[in-house]
């Protein structure tokens, strides 16, 4: 039998202890929301004796903004594909003058700073209405979700072959029929993609929920946990329980779709 190489050896150590150092904050997390209230600095390595009454809390007092948010992503996550979806497809095959342009602005406007958009969105929302509100943090959301899907989606659609498009055409199948009877069954993987990231985004918003937001009728769970470090920093337990449990929809999510996720990421590259 053949022994690794020593670089094949360290390598795999050095990989270990750098997984080991990036999981330690999750693993203590899980740990300290186990453990009785009190000082987290006096918390076991380990919960010999579980105790669950930090999730009854978390349960208690952030189910409502655990289910905001939940509310707020699917939204985010249904708008931004919906916008971005067709625009994808007008701009990888219908012959368009300043496409390239329209591609790069789209890259732009991911590189401007989210508290600018928030700035920007408070004063107009306060106009309209739009403050403390489930549409409100929706299409605010969506103005991160929109952009990523534009450009993941765009490289998929660029890659379904023309020649299929024609021939469905060809049967006489009109360009919103093309659409919805051809490319978006070709784009499943890529149309996932986009979706879990745009969840992911509006998921994990702060800032426009701090911005947005001057009530607590509208407050997801990252400004619940945001209120909940300064009322209860003596109950560790019960804010750990609510980052743990805010933490499963989106790890469940990724590990659901990590392949449709992995094949969607690259598939726009190697087509």
């Amino acid at each position: 039998m053949k022994r690794a190489p020593a670089r094949g050896r360290t390598s795999t150590l050095v990989g270990i202890v750098l997984l080991a150092l990036m999981l330690f904050p999750v693993y203590w997390m899980v740990n300290v929301s186990l453990q009785p209230a009190g000082n987290v600095l006096r918390a076991g390595w380990f919960p010999v004796h579980p105790d669950f009454s930090g999730y009854a809390t978390a349960l208690r007092e952030q189910g409502y903004s655990l289910a905001t948010s939940l509310v707020v992503a699917l939204g985010s996550a249904v708008l931004s594909l919906g916008l971005a979806a067709p625009a994808s497809y007008a701009l990888a095959h219908f012959r368009l003058r300043g496409t390239t342009a329209v591609l790069f602005g789209v890259l732009v406007t991911q590189a401007v700073p989210g508290i600018v958009v928030a700035s920007a969105l408070y004063g107009a929302y306060n106009d309209l209405g739009l403050l403390n509100s489930y549409p409100g943090l929706i299409l605010a959301d969506s103005t991160a979700g929109v952009p990523f899907a534009v450009l993941v989606l765009h490289a998929f659609m660029r890659a379904i072959p023309r020649e299929i498009i024609e021939a469905a055409r060809v049967d006489g199948a009109g360009r919103l029929r093309v659409f919805r009877s051809v490319v978006l069954p070709l784009s499943t993987t890529a149309l996932i993609t986009a979706g879990v990231f745009t969840f992911l985004f509006a998921w994990s918003d702060f800032l426009f929920a701090l911005t947005l937001n001057t009530t607590d009728a509208v407050r997801p769970v990252t400004l619940g946990i945001y209120q909940y470090l300064g009322a209860h920093t003596n109950r560790w337990n019960a804010v750990m329980a609510t980052a743990v449990l805010a933490s499963v929809p989106a790890a469940a999510l990724l590990v659901l779709a990590q392949r449709r996720i992995a094949a969607g990421i690259t598939s726009g590259a190697v087509r």
